[in-house]
């Protein structure tokens, strides 16, 4: 499509900065200036640029206030980008920096085509988003109440030297007594803060158990289930951070997206290799490397892992045992050649994604309203 303007926009909270480039090399880019950022404001002015310029194509950066305004743009049937913010060009040495820049320079940009745009999710899907993150947040919760109780407990010369936080540890905890009465109350507050965190936890995860089966890529999630190591949860935040599994062409291209490939600084005959990139999505990038820690066995199908294949294609299992067979064997020879298993535990994660891809792109969502 022919655009006749590109439309910048810097996205805050309360304000809307606007700057509009007119095609070709040499087209003027002028500053539209400041809206209050309401949809009524928002559709009265995309309305006087469509009445001016006719087509317009317009484009803000990934921030906090999510996909609202491209959504509004596009029901009124304009093409609207959403834009990564890391990978937005920047002049080296630039120290001036306002909104009225950052509009202009977001529409310069825009008409060259020098942006990376981010993948919009529908609003099902940033809903189970929404849900797979507030497990994150509490799974921090619990492992910083967990946390601060073995500080505590430290502090007074409290040790338990067996397995931590199952029946036994849990029956020390409640037998533990202070001298003072202030220090017991500050105590008990903190395994009160736990038993909220855990019950918080739970129940989101099983609200994420409930709701998956009714979710359009509640098959990959399924699927993804009979690779070792990757439970509900993690199959689950996996397919809801990624999304379309297929807008990646190739495996490798995920693993980069996952920030799982090796980094590289090299100039000349001076070749420097560096750690994994670590872009993209941290969280997800944690799982992975507890999902690949199960690796460090030798490849089996245990009891749990039978109870849950069933319903799985042979072809997914199939390919569920291929990964096992190499990554498995792949653990123990970078181990036997003295990597630390911290690097080999990596390198099984980056290979992993390529067998999460293979799977993900075999299976076919379902349509939600056909059903």
């Amino acid at each position: 499509m022919e655009y006749q303007a590109f439309v910048g926009m810097d996205v805050h909270k309360e304000t809307i900065s606007l700057a509009v480039a007119e095609p070709g090399r040499d087209g003027e880019v002028r500053n539209l200036g400041v809206i209050t950022n309401t949809p009524e404001l928002i559709a009265k002015t995309v309305q006087r640029l469509i009445k001016r310029y006719g087509v317009v194509e317009f484009a803000y950066e990934a921030g906090p206030c999510g996909y609202v305004i491209h959504r509004q743009l596009e029901s009124l049937e304009c093409e609207c980008r959403i834009v990564a913010p890391s990978r937005t060009p920047k002049r080296p040495g630039e120290r001036i920096k306002n909104d009225t820049r950052d509009a202009a320079l977001l529409a310069r940009h825009l008409r060259s085509g020098d942006l990376s745009y981010v993948w919009v999710p529908d609003e099902i899907h940033e809903a189970m988003r929404d849900l797979t993150r507030a497990r994150q947040i509490a799974a921090n919760d619990v492992r910083t109440c967990r946390a601060r109780i073995q500080t505590f407990l430290l502090k007074h010369g409290r040790r338990y030297d067996r397995k931590r936080w199952g029946y036994r540890h849990r029956e020390w905890l409640a037998n533990q007594s202070f001298d003072h009465c202030s220090q017991q109350i500050a105590f008990q507050s903190y395994i009160n803060a736990l038993e909220q965190a855990e019950s918080r936890k739970g129940e989101l995860e099983k609200q994420i158990a409930e709701l998956v089966p009714a979710w359009s890529l509640g098959p990959i999630v399924h699927a993804l289930q009979a690779l070792k190591g990757i439970g509900l949860v993690i199959a689950a935040t996996l397919v809801a951070e990624v999304g379309d599994f297929r807008r990646f062409t190739k495996p490798r291209q995920l693993m980069a997206f996952l920030g799982l490939v090796p980094g590289e600084h090299s100039s000349g005959a001076n070749i420097r290799q560096r750690g994994i990139t670590k872009t993209g999505n941290s969280p997800v990038r944690a799982l992975l490397f507890e999902a690949a820690w199960c690796y460090r066995t030798r490849p089996k199908v245990g009891s749990w892992m039978w109870a849950r294949q069933p319903d799985i294609e042979q072809e997914i299992k199939d390919i569920s045992w291929k990964a096992q067979i190499r990554l498995c064997s792949r653990y123990r020879r970078l181990v036997a050649r003295g990597k630390k298993s911290s690097v080999a535990t990596t390198a099984v994660a980056r290979e992993l994604v390529g067998f999460i891809w293979d799977i993900a792109t075999r299976v076919t969502p379902v349509d939600c309203a056909a059903r």
